[in-house]
């Protein structure tokens, strides 16, 4: 990681493999804008959201487990020592997902994406890693884009319900799951990955107890075994692939990068909406995203290096 980590307040040097770690955050961030085709498809076929979410996070664990057991087996680290980032992260997720189930799409996007405001206090407030001139333009243009992009008829995004507040918790734990992760000391990617699932999985169903008539009934045997490899496919295809890349990258990137570039959902999620599923793309559209994409390429292009706060304790981790 030290090639990462260069002088500071020199823009414009950094080496090809932070570039290309921006640009697969943007992607995998991203990706999940289009989750919602999938999701409608297994919806309909009785696999609410909620039920979605436990069962993705599930059959993750099931294909992750044997890999843990072998890295336990040689002595590796298997993320079960990750509690906190893995339970930040992960139930962070399960709060964002959920939170559609009690409040309207367009509140818990607003709210959830609040995620960069969380994540600069963290990287200020807790990392003492002051970031540099351009996030004060960068940050509030993106918080711009995404009020332009899905604001309308929202007005300013303050919590009014459980669900907004779930999605505002989802964030701010989301934010604080990608500081734990860039502080912690981590041998490779597996073992964050598998935090992410294990601890956000055992969320998501501590969390299904207080959200049983949201989630509604149980759906039947018959629906779980019929759609099962369609989430094995979604599982290995899509899950494991983009959350890989989105759990890693905060030690690669630092906290306050990261909550910008995850906001490229919107735009995927916003231009994809618009061609399969003939929803509005208009100036607002197009100017949210825009801003979006120029806030995050300010960051990218004119932050000076970070300083690394330096791994903490292993048994602390």
């Amino acid at each position: 990681m030290a090639d990462i980590h260069h002088a500071q307040g020199r823009p414009g040097i950094r080496p090809a493999r932070f570039h290309l770690t921006c640009l697969g955050l943007f992607l995998a961030a991203g990706s999940w804008g289009l989750y919602w085709i999938p999701q409608r498809a297994l919806e309909e076929a009785g696999m609410t959201g909620g039920w979605g979410t436990i069962t993705q996070y599930l059959m993750c664990i099931v294909l992750l487990a044997p890999i843990a057991a072998w890295r336990w087996r040689k002595g590796k680290q298997t993320g079960l020592g990750l509690p906190l980032a893995g339970l930040l992260m992960g139930g962070g997720i399960v709060c964002y997902a959920n939170s559609f189930l009690l409040t309207d799409v367009m509140r818990a996007l607003m709210l959830f994406y609040l995620t960069p405001v969380w994540a600069t206090i963290i990287e200020v407030g807790l990392l003492r890693q002051p970031p540099g001139w351009q996030r004060a333009v960068s940050l509030p243009m993106s918080l711009i884009g995404v009020w332009v992009v899905i604001g309308e008829g929202t007005g300013l995004p303050l919590p009014q319900n459980a669900g907004d507040w779930l999605a505002v918790l989802g964030g701010g734990m989301f934010a604080a799951g990608a500081a734990r992760v860039q502080v912690s000391r981590i041998d490779g990617v597996f073992p964050v990955l598998f935090a992410f699932f294990i601890y956000g999985g055992m969320f998501a169903v501590a969390q299904s107890f207080f959200l049983a008539d949201e989630l509604g009934p149980v759906p039947a045997s018959e629906t779980w075994i019929a759609l099962a490899p369609w989430f094995l496919l979604l599982c290995v295809g899509f899950f494991l692939p983009t959350n890989t890349m989105i759990t890693w990258s905060p030690t690669q990137l630092g906290t306050g990068l990261f909550g910008i570039l995850i906001l490229s959902e919107l735009i995927f999620g916003t231009v994809s909406a618009a061609i399969w599923a003939n929803e509005p793309f208009g100036w607002r559209e197009i100017s949210g995203s825009t801003l979006i994409l120029v806030a995050g390429t300010l960051e990218v292009v004119l932050a000076p290096g970070r300083q690394d706060p330096g791994p903490i304790p292993a048994k602390a981790a």
